[in-house]
Parts: C-alpha cells; structure tokens; sequence
C-alpha cells in the first residue's frame, strides 16, 4: 500500500475524457452504443471516461470517427468545455444518499458514484472485510487515496460518501475545497427504519442498543455535517422534493 499522493491525471487523457464525455452526450449516445458504433470494448470506453484510457493512434481514430470529430479536436482542449464539477452527498446511512443521488445524477446528466463502492474495487474485498481485516485506520487511509483518485480524474459526478468520511479531518478537508457539498439531513428514527426496510438487520441484530447509539452519533457528527454548503432534509420533504432541492441549490449556486 503506497502513502503517497495519488498521481495526476496526464492532461492529455483528462482532455481526451472530457472531450469524448460531451460529444457522446450531446449526441445522446449511451457507452454501450458509443462501443457497438466504434468498435471499442464497453470497458475500455469507461476507462477513456474516467482518464485511464492508454489509447492508441488507431483506436482513438476510432473514437474520432464515431463520435464525428476528428483526433485531434479529443485531444485539443476546448474554452467552451464545461469545468468538471462534483456534487458530494453527506451523511448517515439511510439519509437517501444512494436514492438521492441517482436521481440527481440523472437529472444533472452526471455520473453516479458511490465511494465506498469504489474503495471495494480498489481494495479487492467488501467493506466489511477491509473493517475486519485491516481495521479503520487502513480503511480511512484508502478512502483518502480513493477520493483523490476521482477528484483527479477531472469528471463530473454526483459522488456519495461514506457517513463517517467526516470525522477525518484531511479528507473531509480535501471533499470541502474540491467539491459541491450537500448534507442530507434526516432523524436517527427515519435513517434506523429505511434501514431495516431494505431488508438489513444487522443493526438491530449485533448491537440490542443500536438504535439509542445512532441517535447518539446524529448529535455528534451534526457539527461536522453542517460544514457543508448545502443542507436537504429528507425528513421534512419526500424523495422528489429532495431531489429537486437539491438541483435548486447546486444550478443557483
């Protein structure tokens, strides 16, 4: 495991990504069409989106000659690019991170990305497993790592996180500076029974006073959470109206 600095992104491949990003979706080209036109592996077209793409001459003609451009103008940066931007999602599970944060992604025409999803891939193993295994100190430094990752990456997205991300003072420092945040607020009551409706019962099971103890970590972390720029209480409101509030704060912004 590597402590330093996760590397830049070359900003050739962050052009290329951005470039390719926009063509396909001002053509209203899904990935997997975008590969069946191109000739391209569906895997390596997200690689090429997320600025891991070590294409070569040919295949970026390729791309060119799906996406009606040329090679160079992929690789050219362009002033009319739209800046990447991120959209975080914070708070405790069962806030509607995941629920919320689709639907805005759809409706921003962003990608979705759960980052604990992309700290499984990165480590190989499931969440638990990097808790049991290697404990939270390992788990913290790889979150930090993971989301230097994306944020190099130079892609928009609408990213959430890990409810405790915020008790790590460097990374919710790094999440602050670099992205649009947003706090989905909700009561210990409401995120304990979303919870336990999507069929998880591991709370109740392992810990008889798990319920006292989330509302106990509510009223911690609550100072931490309103750091963020935006707040949407999905107790208040119901899934649409978050979602809309949501798009309201981050295009008035």
């Amino acid at each position: 495991m590597k402590n330093s600095a996760p590397s830049p992104t070359p900003p050739v491949l962050v052009t290329l990504s951005q470039r390719s990003r926009l063509l396909r979706q001002q053509k209203s080209l899904t990935l997997r069409a975008l590969a069946d036109k191109s000739g391209l592996s569906l895997r390596f077209l997200m690689d090429v989106e997320a600025g891991r793409g070590n294409i070569s001459v040919r295949r970026l003609a390729d791309l060119a000659e799906a996406l009606q451009t040329t090679a160079a103008d992929l690789v050219t940066p362009h002033s009319e690019d739209p800046a990447p931007r991120v959209i975080a999602l914070l708070g405790l599970r069962g806030a509607g991170k995941t629920t919320v944060g689709r639907r805005l992604a759809r409706r921003l025409k962003m990608r979705f990305v759960e980052l604990d999803k992309q700290i499984e891939h990165r480590a190989g193993i499931r969440l638990a497993e990097v808790f049991s295994i290697h404990g939270e100190d390992f788990y913290r430094r790889l979150e930090r790592e993971t989301l230097g990752d994306l944020l190099n990456s130079r892609q928009s997205m609408v990213l959430a996180v890990g409810g405790g991300l915020v008790t790590s003072p460097e990374t919710y420092s790094l999440l602050l500076r670099q992205t649009t945040t947003i706090w989905l607020k909700a009561k210990a009551d409401d995120c304990w029974a979303r919870v336990i409706r999507q069929g998880d019962r591991r709370p109740m099971d392992q810990h008889p006073q798990a319920r006292e103890a989330l509302r106990q970590l509510v009223t911690r972390r609550e100072p931490l959470y309103a750091r963020a720029a935006f707040t949407v209480d999905t107790s208040a409101v119901t899934i649409p109206q978050a979602v809309e509030r949501a798009e309201r704060a981050v295009r008035e912004q």
